[in-house]
């Protein structure tokens, strides 16, 4: 099921600070570094519905992300305070989320992404061609 960012039930934030290794030889964060940023939103996601890694892993399911799609808008500087939310928005096949970082004090848009994820059934190794049970109990959702 797909839902707009601004209408998903789930979603959460964190805050973080530029630090210093992340930035590039142009004194901004690195392009690369945002993906490690996506995942400070996405563990206060997950730890939110309650599926977080290890959660998964006991599960019997890993969910490895298979895409990543980075729009940067504006430069994060050392020592800037950043607002990082993510949306989860699709969750029937896979998980898509979606994220916006911004600066922390002045609400600025700094990067739109998304990432994709897939059920990995552990023992099998397969890929799920629809999300696992585990995930709808999660979600306060029946299973389609």
């Amino acid at each position: 099921m797909r839902r707009k960012s601004a209408d998903s039930r789930w979603w959460a934030e964190a805050e973080i600070t530029v630090q210093f290794f992340d930035l590039d030889p142009m004194q901004i964060v690195w392009h690369g570094n945002y993906v490690k940023y996506l995942e400070v939103a996405r563990c206060a996601l997950f730890d939110k519905i309650d599926y977080n890694y290890e959660q998964m892993q006991r599960s019997g399911y890993s969910w490895p992300v298979i895409d990543v799609q980075l729009r940067y808008i504006g430069s994060a500087k050392f020592g800037q305070r950043l607002k990082l939310r993510a949306d989860l928005v699709e969750w029937e096949n896979r998980l898509k989320i979606d994220y916006l970082i911004t600066d922390a004090e002045t609400d600025a848009r700094l990067t739109r992404a998304s990432t994709t994820q897939v059920a990995i059934d552990m023992q099998s190794g397969e890929m799920c061609f629809v999300s696992p049970p585990v995930l709808f109990k999660k979600l306060g959702l029946e299973p389609v």
